[in-house]
């Protein structure tokens, strides 16, 4: 059977491509200062260690302050598609030790069942969401690991090749689009991957990309720059 991928909801492991959303003219959003702090401690936490335990605790912690208020992300990365669930890079670390990603879900949207190779971070942003993960069993079939979870604003799940890797994501809402916001330990959009047939477990390849071929920029500061010099003045 045809199995669409992670990033775009293409068959056979195809990259995604610009399909509205962030393919419409760029504009900041009106406050992404925690954004910018969310990289600025993220990049410093990644240049003090590399242990998988001590990433996925201190990660956890500053997705946590991203995602207590939405107001920060940029329309453009908020946009969904009406076929296609989006994945949007909002950031990758110069040394791809780690990378920031937007997933919009249409009403309805789903993943196929996936792995990711390295460790991840799930936040809820906006709406809900559902994950099941997955087992390979001695048969080489997949296997449901533990009950189907929900995800609410705020709500954090954490993956990784040790901690269980293999699950589907699904927008928990059937009329409105949810955004959740994925801290990952590599340029996820770059990594080889699988999707899994959910009948027979056969494992394929693919390599997500990523739904658009800009970034936000949070480090433009002018505005905040010109505002204090002309309190200064007054």
């Amino acid at each position: 059977m045809a199995l669409d991928t992670k990033a775009g909801g293409r068959v056979e492991g195809r990259p995604a491509t610009r399909r509205g959303g962030a393919s419409a003219p760029y504009t900041e959003a009106a406050d992404i200062e925690p954004l910018r702090e969310f990289i600025r401690r993220m990049t410093e936490l990644a240049s003090r260690t590399t242990e998988e335990a001590q990433l996925l605790e201190g990660g956890r912690g500053l997705l946590a302050e991203l995602i207590a208020d939405s107001r920060w992300l940029p329309e453009a990365f908020a946009q969904p598609h009406p076929e296609f669930y989006q994945q949007y890079l909002l950031h990758c670390d110069p040394l791809e030790r780690f990378s920031l990603v937007s997933f919009v879900w249409g009403p309805g949207q789903r993943t196929p069942i996936h792995d990711h190779g390295v460790w991840g971070l799930i936040g809820m942003l906006r709406g809900a969401e559902t994950g099941q993960r997955y087992r390979v069993g001695d048969d080489g079939r997949l296997q449901p690991e533990g009950s189907e979870t929900r995800l609410e604003p705020g709500d954090i799940e954490a993956v990784s090749p040790t901690l269980g890797d293999i699950h589907r994501v699904a927008n928990a809402w059937p009329d409105r689009v949810s955004i959740s916001i994925h801290l990952y330990g590599a340029n996820i959009g770059a990594v080889a991957r699988h999707v899994f047939d959910p009948d027979t477990g056969e494992a394929k390849p693919f390599v997500s990309g990523y739904s658009s071929p800009v970034v936000p920029n949070p480090w433009d500061r002018s505005a905040q720059i010109r505002a204090a010099l002309a309190a200064g003045r007054s």
